[in-house]
């Protein structure tokens, strides 16, 4: 399979995915892309097209911090930093949209430290 078969497929999940989960103002959408550099995350309310909060690995604070910006400790600190301004935005509950990849590896990491900092999903 080569680069162009596997992009057109990750698209059609990404769309997939996007036709069943939609953010409203009490649960917003937590989105994830990942690169394969780095991790992005935004919370996301559809109604209004609005990011109310957003972090990734490009961050000033976490890019001084950590060793890699594409491993699962990237991952986790980006969650964190980004459960952190859930909290500040007075966000608890989010709907997670995993972009069309699998729940596994670094987006699993994001997810799990999101949860562990206050955001329920």
């Amino acid at each position: 399979m080569n680069t162009a078969e596997k992009e057109r497929q990750l698209e059609r999940r990404r769309r997939r995915v996007r036709q069943r989960i939609m953010g409203t103002p009490e649960r917003p959408r937590l989105n994830v892309f990942r690169s394969s550099a780095h991790i992005y995350a935004q919370i996301i309310d559809d109604i209004k097209g609005t990011t109310l909060a957003a972090a990734s690995s490009l961050d000033k604070s976490l890019r001084t911090s950590l060793k890699s910006t594409s491993s699962i400790e990237g991952a986790k600190a980006v969650g964190k930093l980004l459960a952190d301004r859930a909290k500040a935005a007075k966000i608890t509950a989010v709907v997670f949209d995993r972009g069309g990849r699998m729940y596994h590896g670094r987006i699993k990491a994001l997810a799990e430290a999101s949860r562990e900092g206050g955001l329920q999903f």
